[in-house]
């Protein structure tokens, strides 16, 4: 059965994914989407005093988040139906090729939309977390999910 706005309980803490950053796709993303030095060169990287080394975009760090969400809800039956924005991201830490991203997100809020009774709206807090526990990435989002 899919995933259905029921299903959430504010409060609800949900941890999933391991997702492997590579040197490979921290350069790709970079040079696609966030052409700065410090994402693309090791000697630019290692003379920026926030990076050290070779780092991916914070834009990246969220695109990998989002599809460890996807791959999540599609685990659990379903997908959203989109969401009206995202509030009050922040890049925590930076994070590097070799590093191993998992997620958190805790369910703050819920309502059912009353222009639309066949769907409800979820507000999680999302954090991304690597390898030591550090969250690196953090987030509130809205979903709008099926009812019934």
């Amino acid at each position: 059965m899919p995933i259905r706005f029921e299903d959430f309980v504010v409060g609800q803490v949900d941890r999933f994914g391991a997702y492997a950053v590579s040197r490979e796709e921290v350069l790709a993303f970079a040079a696609a989407y966030d052409p700065q030095p410090f994402h693309l060169d090791d000697a630019a990287a290692a003379a920026n005093p926030i990076f050290g080394r070779l780092a991916a975009s914070g834009w990246h760090t969220a695109a990998m988040t989002m599809r460890m969400m996807v791959d999540r809800w599609q685990a659990l039956g379903g997908t959203s139906l989109g969401s009206p924005g995202v509030d009050e991201m922040r890049f925590l830490k930076p994070v590097f090729p070799g590093d191993i991203l998992s997620v958190e997100a805790e369910v703050l809020a819920m309502r059912p939309l009353a222009s639309r009774p066949d769907r409800g709206v979820v507000t999680s807090r999302t954090r991304t977390i690597n390898q030591d526990g550090d969250a690196v990435l953090s987030f509130t989002a809205s979903a709008f999910w099926p009812r019934g």
